[in-house]
């Protein structure tokens, strides 16, 4: 027999199988994962098919070295998506295949983690030998313990006796116990592990939408878009929908839009399913993701929650995919190979015949646009949990603030909001999606703004602990200096901050309410493991009054002590050069409006805003996500935005200006070249430029691309496969990247 092997190597010289000679004794099946011989070095590799000859002669042919488990870390659907979107992105099958596996299991840096246990030899009278050891009173004790017969690990020996190794030894050498080794896995968030508990009865409306979807549950299909207000319960549907699942041998995945979500949602399901629930996503150890990866291959998990990557877990019997806040940009990957974990999901079900659930309080205007078109089922669940009323939204005009002499970053509103929550032992959480101190440093007298030398953006003020005058750094690449007491331009002392993120919202919490604790939550404080969870944790348990943070505290979390919600300044995403601004901003306002009045106290919520009029900050306010979308979408029609056109391009980056630019100007050359040729695709096309990025730094990397807006039709696919060819093309100086609808265009 022959495997055909693709090697864990990227490069185009190996980007097709190799054929491998299977030793008489080695048995393999596709999707094993072996270590083959290439050249003078052995490298690992996925066997993606086996064959019984091929053109090579088996003297020319090297035998595999030996597989790395004994069974397929690579079921084959996931192979055959991994096929799928090699094509996709004009990429080596090697890329796509690393996708699905954990980095750390891929390069042999983690090693199986055991535990020592001991157990009296068969026959062995463990009080008669403990009676025996006069001389050795620890023998005797651990002997004693043992008596029982049961296996006890060593660690648990030693909380009773002290240093037990070497007596366990001895014991050993005399026959009178065994010592053996056991796997121990490394859970992530092993505080949460308890009992399962009982499943609620659900609301009518819970219900409703759970009948609604059970028969697709049943019979292995269908793709659904749960619509529900905030607080509506669809977290308990979800619960309800993988036990149905479950109960009929499948498995279920759980994807959710941030990290700081998951320890909630593993609480939540833990509490429900028990150890047979896993976690996936990138802030796990090694050893962590390494572990819960093999207890989903091996069956010992049977639910899996996490973040995009989850979607790649090797769960069997494939039931159910949900999809939490399926409207959030991190859905899509901005590595290369890039994909989008909604698609994949789509994909994934339709081949394994699984449900795809689609679910959120404000779902992207293509997700609701598809159920509208039939792509997706619609279920809608309109209430809160038991009829508790939405909270009542405040909008507060900052233009009149400022006219009334309140230079603060609260409005007058919000701090007698605030003052009132604290009194009656409340909680509030306070939105700002900006981290920080000021956003950025300019001069006064020349208009000089301080700049990350290695990208085209500002650099934001950070207080750091020990440091009387912080730093500045660069959110896009991290450069940290610190800042300038006079103008680099100019020499002018009139070097002046502006501008507010999370940390000034913090510090002025603390100003206005001295003895009022608080906790802030953004990229800064969450960087160490588990801090996620602690924070949040913190907060639940009512160890803060406050929380403050940016886009992470916006969507999901349920905290039933919170009453009061501000957000400090509503228009920050509107100015952003996308043609999302307005409906990301809709999002955020009427997601994080949703984490007040969660329990029985109605909840406020006060939104801060120059722009108070805008039509997104009115339907935001009323919480009426159909009012915004007949707006949103009609002015999409409108301007010929997605989901009535796409929008690709090409990305040129490259550590030389004028060779990024040559090659955006050659790649612009080609496609223009390419529709000249080829009336009916360029009648597809309504925009076709090359330029500067919006970012035109990042990293040190020039960045150019070549932008393209074309409608949606078979006649367009010709152009869309030609930009993915062009993304393809090696060039020592440049990396080319293809995206169509990009999560973001700078």
């Amino acid at each position: 027999m022959i495997a055909q092997v693709v090697v864990d190597v990227v490069h185009d010289n190996v980007a097709k199988p190799f054929s491998y000679l299977i030793p008489d004794s080695m048995t393999l099946s596709p999707g094993m994962r072996v270590r083959v011989p290439l050249g003078r070095r052995q490298v690992d590799g996925v066997v993606v098919a086996l064959a019984n000859e091929c053109e090579l002669p088996p003297e020319r042919m090297k035998p595999v070295a030996r597989a790395l488990e004994p069974y397929a870390a690579l079921l084959p659907p996931l192979l055959s998506l991994a096929e799928e979107l090699a094509t996709e992105n004009h990429c080596p099958l090697s890329e796509t295949l690393r996708l699905m596996l954990p980095a750390a299991m891929r390069t042999g840096r983690v090693q199986t983690k055991t535990e020592t246990h001991a157990r009296l030899a068969p026959g062995v009278d463990g009080v008669a030998q403990a009676a025996a050891q006069k001389r050795s009173p620890k023998r005797a004790t651990l002997l004693r313990m043992l008596a029982d017969g049961a296996e006890h690990p060593v660690t648990e020996l030693g909380t009773l006796v002290s240093a037990p190794q070497e007596a366990l030894r001895k014991l050993a050498d005399a026959g009178l116990i065994l010592l053996t080794e056991h796997e121990v896995y490394r859970l992530p968030y092993e505080q949460m592990v308890s009992d399962p508990d009982v499943a609620p009865t659900l609301t009518v409306e819970q219900q409703s939408a759970l009948n609604v979807m059970a028969p697709a549950l049943d019979n292995g299909n269908g793709a659904f878009l749960l619509h529900g207000v905030t607080g509506s319960g669809k977290t308990e549907v979800y619960l309800a929908m993988v036990r149905r699942v479950l109960d009929r041998g499948g498995t279920a995945i759980i994807l959710v839009p941030e990290i700081a979500l998951t320890p909630q949602m593993v609480g939540w399901f833990r509490d429900r399913f028990g150890p047979q629930t896993a976690v996936l996503h990138s802030r796990l150890t090694d050893g962590q993701r390494c572990d819960e990866w093999r207890r989903i291959r091996l069956g010992d998990a049977r639910v899996v929650i996490g973040a995009r990557s989850a979607v790649f877990a090797p769960v069997e019997h494939l039931g159910l995919i949900v999809i939490d806040e399926e409207h959030e940009q991190t859905y899509l990957s901005d590595r290369h190979p890039q994909y989008d974990a909604r698609r994949v999901a789509q994909s994934r079900c339709k081949r394994e015949g699984a449900t795809l659930l689609l679910s959120s309080a404000t779902p992207s205007i293509l997700s609701f646009a598809m159920a509208r078109r039939g792509d997706y089922t619609l279920v809608e669940m309109p209430n809160r949990v038991n009829h508790r009323p939405m909270p009542a939204v405040t909008v507060v005009d900052m233009r009149q603030e400022l006219s009334a002499g309140n230079r603060s970053i609260f409005s007058q509103l919000l701090q007698q909001k605030l003052q009132a929550c604290f009194a009656q032992g409340r909680q509030a959480m306070l939105f700002l999606n900006r981290r920080g101190y000021n956003t950025f440093v300019s001069c006064r007298n020349c208009g000089y703004v301080v700049k990350c030398p290695q990208c085209d953006v500002s650099m934001t003020l950070h207080q750091v602990e020990g440091s009387e005058h912080g730093e500045l750094r660069c959110h896009f690449c991290g450069a940290a200096i610190p800042p300038p007491a006079t103008c680099p331009e100019c020499g002018s002392p009139y070097i002046r901050f502006f501008g507010c993120g999370t940390q000034k919202v913090e510090e002025e919490l603390h100003r206005l309410f001295p003895n009022v604790k608080t906790i802030r939550m953004d990229i800064d404080t969450t960087q160490k493991r588990d801090a996620h969870y602690e924070l949040l944790n913190a907060f639940r348990e009512g160890r803060a009054q406050a929380l403050v943070g940016t886009q992470m505290i916006a969507k999901g979390l349920d905290f039933p002590n919170v009453t009061l919600v501000g957000v400090v300044a509503a228009d920050l995403t509107l100015n952003l050069p996308d043609y999302r601004a307005q409906e990301r901003t809709f999002q955020l306002i009427t997601q994080v409006a949703g984490r007040a009045g969660r329990a029985d106290t109605p909840g406020e919520v006060v939104v801060q805003s120059y722009k108070p009029d805008h039509p997104c900050i009115v339907a935001a306010a009323a919480q009426d996500y159909r009012a915004f979308f007949t707006q949103e979408f009609d002015r999409r029609r409108t301007g010929l935005y997605p989901p009535f056109t796409m929008i690709a391009r090409l990305l040129v980056e490259s550590p030389q200006d004028e060779a990024a630019e040559t090659m955006n100007n050659r790649l612009y050359d080609t496609l223009n070249a390419f529709l000249q040729a080829h009336p009916a695709q360029k009648r597809r096309v309504l925009m076709l430029r090359a330029d500067h990025a919006p970012v035109a730094r990042i990293r040190g990397k020039y960045r150019y691309h070549v932008l393209l807006k074309l409608f949606e039709h078979p006649d367009a696919q010709p152009v869309l496969r030609l930009m993915n060819e062009l993304a393809a093309v090696n060039d020592d100086q440049c990396q080319i990247y293809a995206e169509l609808n990009p999560a973001t265009l700078i």
